[in-house]
């Protein structure tokens, strides 16, 4: 059984935003769980308060209870996150949306049914590439349960989404005849508060990394300081090192429409990082 902690970042006037599930083995996720914990305790010592949740836009830029601890030092520990995750062995998928295709899609009534935010189609992306990727595992055992970060007013829409899925969906994951929608999601997706759900704010961490990576990348912001070009490329390796394959997110081979949708809405930087 797989447990995917899911976040996002960019749900404010960024021009992307991206989505993010970290996927944890059951058998491995406590001491996961507990390594993260003790990352936080450190991070408390250090600001001589306590940290229960770790906001990765504001470590970056280095506001708040942050600002004691310089640049090279934020970028050291963020590396260090990264080369920590890699280590766990665990995997991430991830989905993004471009705003501005958003609107684009939406004005030419293009958008599949069900996709009525920029969040919920990247979830419903999210939830559609891990069926896709779990199905093809021989004799898989390892069936998602999915855990968002809060986000009230979109909850019981994508519930209810993934307890009903439309039509459309069947053509994304290819679905035979003999299987049940979703067979590879267990449940309805459940929400908690990072603060309780720990391992969501992981997911903060590489959203916000790869938002960040695709809107300098694209030139739709400036880069802050010197070599940060060369530093987001270095942690989007290790990014890549751990993501699922490409073909899960966005098909190139023989693609159905409703995967062209779902690749005309990623941010193209985005789409060369899985493998």
């Amino acid at each position: 059984m797989k447990f995917c902690y899911i976040d996002e970042s960019g749900t404010g006037k960024e021009p992307f935003l991206v989505m993010v599930g970290v996927v944890v083995d059951s058998l491995r996720m406590h001491k996961t769980k507990e390594m993260w914990d003790e990352f936080l305790g450190m991070l408390s010592d250090v600001c001589k308060r306590r940290i229960t949740e770790f906001h990765t836009c504001d470590f970056y830029a280095g506001n708040g209870l942050w600002r004691g601890i310089d640049g090279p030092k934020r970028a050291h520990i963020i590396s260090a996150i990264l080369k920590w995750w890699g280590r766990r062995k665990h995997h991430l998928i991830f989905s993004a949306v471009n705003k501005e295709v958003y609107k684009q899609l939406m004005a030419e009534n293009n958008l599949p049914e069900g996709c009525n935010s920029c969040w919920r189609t990247a979830a419903i992306h999210l939830t559609l590439s891990i069926q896709k990727s779990h199905q093809s595992i021989p004799d898989n055992k390892g069936h998602a349960l999915l855990l968002f970060d809060r986000k009230v007013e979109e909850e019981n829409h994508l519930s209810e989404f993934i307890f009903r899925p439309p039509g459309w969906t069947d053509e994304y994951y290819e679905r035979s005849k003999n299987d049940s929608v979703l067979n590879q999601i267990i449940d309805i997706p459940y929400f908690g508060d990072s603060k309780q759900v720990l391992l969501i704010q992981v997911a903060d961490v590489i959203a916000f990394i790869l938002r960040r990576y695709a809107e300098t990348t694209e030139g739709h912001i400036s880069l802050d300081y010197k070599d940060e070009d060369q530093r987001l490329l270095d942690w989007i390796g290790l990014i890549s090192d751990r993501c699922y394959a490409s073909s899960a997110l966005w098909p190139s081979r023989k693609p159905a429409q409703i995967h062209r949708i779902f690749n005309r809405l990623t941010p193209t930087s985005l789409q060369k990082i899985c493998k």
